[in-house]
């Protein structure tokens, strides 16, 4: 039965908190609301992530595991497929912590009744998006995910916003047009006349997408997917939508939705068309390289803080599809640790510029300094960021970052040795000079910004966080530190992944 599946409590769980918000008459019931749904959703990824621990320990090797599927639309084959591996487990508990933390950093939102009500129904798509192995439910999923993006930066948002969600919607959903052409066509392509299929595990098994059709299918899935990863050169809508947008849906955006991306590349492109990601690869990795590169760049010349973790953001997202196509275990294993700490770090940037800036009333880095003094605990939280952004051992973007360089460094010299090109050494060796660029930005950042005067005095009456936004930055920190300090609980919970079945799958695809 439908409700015997627990993965499907992921959908319901946001559907149940909407009808409690629709309830709801007063502020306090509505932050209890999405408090109480946010922590429940958070208790169910742990109890998901556990009890799949076990079932891998106890030796259940299936590629997916809570695998289920329900009948929706017969003439079509399209059903309501449901199941998850590790790395989709990892992508729940970060959505799950991440609404959690939103929802705290969201105390004191304007129209809250409608906000949480837009916000938890992007979140009901991200969570649908995760857990769906059906090509049709997964693209339902993204497009609810995407929706409401318009009106939460529209209405909530702040500067230039109707251009900013205007020019979001527009580019994803241009995005979505190609990825609509991909996914009917792998449709189209999944088998026999009589027996297509939307299933990914069951396309993947036919192996029926013959390489000619890959070559058309798989460009037009992984720049739909891509343009939501910020790929270069269809990044454009990241910074302004993210510095239009208010903090929770920064936090949700950048944390979350940008690695619906990165997951789709993944899940999709490169699992059902593994001779043309192996074949063109090399496109996408000139793209993907210049997008590290240049968002860092991009990064070092601006001087609003949202805009400086946007560009961020692109040259780390930009790293996630890098390693991606480097085709083997260890880089990609790598993307995933590098989407799970860039979540948790970016939600953390969004969360405190937020904060600060509903204290200071502007972003500006050259209007302040010395807020070290005056707000040490929101200064502090900013440094450990910026540690964890540039990469600092013990925290979670040192892991993720040594993992895919030393992949793709492995990949280059392979293709290198075997007499294929030194394309992917010499982008590798490009890729890590991005990490010098990020050093230079987070620390002009944190020296202006932090340190030095004081720019204004009006800033020395300011107060430090309240206990709130203290519980939302200190559920980020402790995340991104448990990464950087536990490191193998994470690599072998994603490798399991690859090791079974997907990597094996996938290269005996390839050779």
């Amino acid at each position: 039965m439908l409700f015997s599946n627990i993965l499907i409590y992921f959908v319901i769980i946001p559907l149940v908190m909407l009808g409690g918000l629709g309830l709801c008459r007063n502020v306090k019931q509505i932050r209890a609301v999405a408090v109480t749904g946010s922590v429940f959703l958070i208790a169910l990824s742990v109890w998901v992530l556990g009890d799949y621990m076990a079932q891998r320990a106890a030796g259940n090797m299936a590629e997916m595991l809570y695998v289920g599927s329900w009948s929706w639309f017969a003439p079509l084959n399209i059903h309501l497929a449901v199941g998850v591996d590790g790395v989709s487990i990892v992508m729940l508990l970060l959505s799950s912590i991440i609404v959690f933390a939103g929802s705290f950093a969201s105390w004191k939102i304007e129209m809250p009744k409608e906000f949480f009500l837009w916000l938890i129904l992007l979140s009901t798509g991200v969570f649908g998006f995760f857990i769906s192995i059906d090509l049709f439910t997964m693209f339902m999923f993204y497009e609810v995910a995407l929706i409401p993006m318009y009106l939460l930066i529209g209405v909530w948002g702040s500067g230039n916003k109707n251009y900013s969600a205007m020019k979001l919607t527009l580019m994803l959903m241009g995005g979505s047009a190609f990825l609509m052409l991909g996914l009917i066509g792998i449709y189209y392509h999944s088998g026999s006349d009589g027996n297509l299929t939307w299933n990914i595990l069951e396309i993947a098994s036919n192996g029926n997408i013959d390489k000619g059709w890959q070559y058309f299918l798989f460009p037009l899935t992984f720049v739909g997917f891509g343009v939501l990863g910020a790929m270069f050169p269809f990044h454009t809508w990241s910074p302004d939508g993210h510095a239009s947008a208010p903090t929770a849906v920064s936090m949700l955006h950048a944390g979350v939705l940008m690695k619906l991306g990165g997951y789709g590349c993944f899940r999709v492109a490169m699992y059902l068309m593994p001779q043309a990601a192996n074949d063109l690869a090399w496109i996408f990795l000139i793209l993907t390289g210049i997008s590290v590169v240049y968002g860092a760049f991009s990064a070092c010349v601006q001087t609003d803080l949202k805009y400086i973790n946007a560009y961020s953001s692109v040259s780390h997202c930009g790293l996630v599809l890098f390693a991606i196509l480097m085709l083997n275990s260890t880089a990609m294993s790598g993307a995933i640790m590098q989407m799970l700490s860039h979540g948790l770090m970016t939600a953390l940037f969004f969360a405190l510029i937020g904060q600060i800036y509903g204290r200071t009333h502007t972003r500006d880095i050259r209007q302040m300094g010395g807020l070290m003094r005056i707000m040490p605990y929101l200064a502090v939280c900013y440094v450990i960021a910026g540690f964890a952004s540039l990469g600092l051992p013990g925290l979670s973007g040192f892991v993720a970052e040594m993992t895919i360089f030393v992949g793709s460094f492995k990949a280059g010299m392979t293709d290198y040795l075997a007499g294929a090109g030194s394309l992917k050494l010499v982008f590798t060796i490009i890729a890590c000079c991005s990490i010098v660029i990020t050093a230079v930005y987070i620390l002009r950042v944190v020296g202006k910004l932090l340190f030095g005067p004081v720019q204004d005095e009006h800033h020395r009456s300011l107060t430090d966080a309240t206990w709130w936004e203290r519980v939302s930055t200190a559920t980020l920190i402790i995340c991104v530190a448990a990464i950087g300090c536990f490191p193998n609980f994470f690599l072998n919970l994603i490798r399991f992944t690859f090791d079974p079945e997907f990597f094996r799958a996938l290269m005996v695809s390839v050779n």
